[in-house]
């Protein structure tokens, strides 16, 4: 499990270095930011949804390589999907994403692009019911 952990460990190193879908997007139909007092960490999630689906995502922010390297994973994980399929998503698909075992301060790095998500979502929706 040692080698599959380092080889785990190398692409979230990967991810990043060279993030993707990283930083703004200016006509953004929901935005949605959550920070982590206990690290520092902090994510923003920049999102167009058009006809109930993702059709683009970016994040910003700065910290540790497992929020980082988290946010820049899971924005691809959710480009194209509807709001349906992403009120699904749960912890274990971010854990399964990130692969290598995390303690409790960690854990918490690696959910912020999570939180950051149910957050927008909510607002969208509420957004939308207004209009």
């Amino acid at each position: 499990m040692e080698n599959k952990n380092y080889l785990y460990q190398q692409e979230l190193l990967d991810y990043y270095r060279h993030p993707r879908n990283k930083g703004k997007i200016d006509s953004a139909n929901f935005s949605s930011g959550v920070f982590n007092p206990s690290c520092g960490d902090n994510v923003i999630l920049h999102g167009i949804i058009q006809n109930n689906k993702v059709i683009d995502i970016k994040f910003d922010g700065s910290g540790c390589v497992i929020s980082q390297a988290s946010s820049s994973m899971f924005t691809e994980k959710i480009k194209n999907k509807t709001i349906d399929e992403l009120e699904k998503i749960s912890v274990d698909d971010i854990l399964s994403m990130v692969k290598i075992p995390l303690g409790p301060t960690r854990l918490r790095c690696a959910l912020l692009v999570y939180e950051a998500l149910k957050s927008g979502i909510e607002s969208y929706k509420k957004n939308a019911q207004a209009r």
